[in-house]
């Protein structure tokens, strides 16, 4: 099994990354802030505009450090890669499957069957854990309409049939998500998704996580050598990784929303931490982003039981293991891929 290393998080916007042997200098104005061993690294996040050396890129590339560059508000902008990694038979069994209508549907089944399941669980888990706090009947109701919606998959013919199936989900879900908010209700409330930009602070905790979940699904992708633009359930999209988003479906709910309502309910994230801006989007502020990303790396250490595998893996693994039985799959030596079920 692979072994989790740190992430590194580059959060002040005139800092420069370089190499300076096998260590990764950080600087302002030309003056060293801090240092660290490149082998004790398996990604560097940078949000800062003053970006990395060509030298420092090509030695993470050559040592599988996942290099990503933000914003400093977040935004994703590019990510640095190294030569492709992997059987390239394994990539052409990837793109023949996303090819065929059918078996792509079979895919796409799997990731939606994860993200409803998890879905569900956490409104099922709300209910046992907070019965005196949460609307239980409201969330017992959403959550048999979540069960229904999973017996559709399986009827569905069609990409777009699952995608219509995933839209009505969604929006079920989103519907009691405001309710497992149990703290800070004067500034944390949840009325519906929005994106681009995010309109409340809820929704800018949940688009960061989905930032960086994404992230950690692509490079998974890439680390078991199959190609994160090549998708079953997202349609492909020039710069848009679709596998990628595919293997992040059914981690959603179970990875991402979970930390943001911890976040807020242990007030890990405050108002203070949430900005409006003059076009009315709502971003953290650089102290949020700290505090967010720095609960995100100690979340990624914590350890769980592998629902397939039955072994106890850290949190932070699990993209990378379903990544790895998604391959197996394509190789043939699953008969189905196993989507991530939590309970």
């Amino acid at each position: 099994m692979r072994k989790l290393l740190n992430t590194l998080f580059v959060l002040t916007e005139s800092s420069y990354l370089s190499l300076d042997g096998e260590n990764v200098l950080v600087s302002q104005d030309r003056t060293e802030i801090a240092r660290f061993p490149l082998h004790t690294l398996e990604g560097i996040l940078c949000f800062s505009y003053a970006g990395a050396s060509p030298a420092l890129m090509g030695a993470c590339a050559q040592r599988d450090v996942d290099l990503a560059f933000f914003t400093p508000r977040g935004r994703f902008l590019a990510r640095s890669v190294g030569r492709a990694k992997g059987n390239v038979l394994l990539r052409q069994q990837q793109f023949r499957a996303a090819d065929d209508p059918g078996v792509s549907c079979r895919y796409a089944k799997s990731f939606l069957l994860g993200k409803i399941y998890n879905a569900r669980w956490v409104l099922e888990r709300a209910t046992r854990d907070h019965p005196q706090r949460v609307p239980v009947d409201k969330l017992k109701t959403l959550s048999g309409q979540l069960a229904a919606a999973l017996l559709r998959i399986e009827d569905a013919m069609t990409a777009e049939e699952l995608r219509g199936i995933e839209g009505e989900a969604a929006k079920l879900y989103f519907s009691g998500f405001d309710n497992l908010i149990l703290q800070q209700r004067g500034t944390f409330t949840f009325t519906k998704r929005t994106r681009r930009p995010p309109l409340d602070p809820v929704n800018a905790l949940l688009s960061f996580a989905y930032t960086l979940l994404a992230r950690d699904c692509a490079a998974a992708l890439e680390g078991v050598g199959l190609d994160p633009y090549v998708g079953f359930l997202h349609r492909p999209r020039p710069g848009r990784t679709s596998l990628a988003l595919d293997l992040m479906e059914e981690l959603r709910a179970v990875y991402a929303d979970r930390f943001v309502l911890t976040c807020i309910n242990q007030k890990t994230i405050l108002p203070k931490h949430c900005a409006r801006q003059e076009s009315n989007a709502v971003l953290l502020t650089e102290e949020g982003r700290r505090a967010f990303l720095q609960a995100w790396q100690q979340r990624k250490q914590q350890t769980i039981q592998h629902p397939f595998l039955g072994e106890k893996i850290p949190w932070g693994l699990v993209p990378y293991v379903q990544a790895l039985l998604l391959a197996r799959t394509l190789r043939g030596d699953l008969d189905r891929y196993p989507p991530f079920f939590w309970k």
